[in-house]
């Protein structure tokens, strides 16, 4: 390659916000809105399975039969592992709540990941090319810190 050719490469760019009343407002929603499909996802689980258990039951001329417990243990089992990982999940999720109701006007916050093209060339220090971010209030840009 020669000194003046250039390629263009992805970059992970960090996006940054600004805590203000409706951004806050907003990730409460978010947050609360997902707890409450958790709690619909868990209700619709628990109904489903019984469901289920009682269909098997149903089917077999002895709901007594070895064989037949066995396949009410197993789908009771699996509906005990997917219940774990939505209380998990609603958890986490209430916990992030709470992490929200404490910040505080004008923090800094990371809000997540983008990806963005940037163009390479020889003698260009690529660790400062990847260090790039944006910080948003409200949904505006308000910076772009890194640009190299």
């Amino acid at each position: 390659m020669t000194e003046g050719t250039t390629i263009s490469i992805k970059r992970s760019l960090a996006v940054r916000a600004v805590v203000t009343p409706s951004w806050k407002e907003e990730a409460e929603k978010e947050i609360s809105n997902a707890i409450s499909t958790t709690d619909e996802q868990l209700a619709q689980l628990e109904k489903e399975g019984q469901q289920v258990v009682n269909d098997v039951r149903n089917q077999s001329s002895n709901p007594l039969d070895p064989r037949v417990q066995d396949q009410v243990a197993q789908i009771q089992q699996q509906v005990s592992g997917k219940r774990s990982e939505l209380e998990e999940q609603k958890r986490n999720l209430l916990q992030q709540q709470s992490q929200v109701r404490e910040l505080e006007m004008e923090q800094i916050v990371e809000q997540g990941q983008m990806e963005s093209l940037c163009d390479l060339k020889v003698g260009d220090n690529l660790v400062e090319k990847m260090q790039v971010s944006i910080l948003i209030r409200d949904g505006v840009v308000e910076a772009i810190e890194g640009i190299a």
